[in-house]
């Protein structure tokens, strides 16, 4: 099973590289994905990940799906 935790730990990365900041909330996750910050409490609480907005994520930041998922490499799409 893929962990919620790891793989929006995956995104805060990104996140944090793109601002320059040591910490990203989970507001701005939400937002980041394109999801209501109450519906994104939700699915954390539930430990569901939302694979269409992941997946739209990775294809504005030219991110591998792979690595966002399953940490696989490479990262980044060329």
């Amino acid at each position: 099973m893929i962990a919620f935790t790891d793989v929006m730990g995956r995104v805060r990365e990104v996140l944090m590289l793109q601002t320059q900041r040591t910490k990203i909330k989970d507001r701005e996750v939400a937002l980041a994905l394109d999801l209501d910050p109450q519906y994104f409490a939700v699915i954390k609480r539930r430990n569901k990940l939302p694979y269409e907005a992941l997946a739209h994520f990775c294809k504005i930041h030219r991110i591998s799906l792979n690595w966002i998922l399953f940490a696989q490499n490479p990262r980044h799409l060329t």
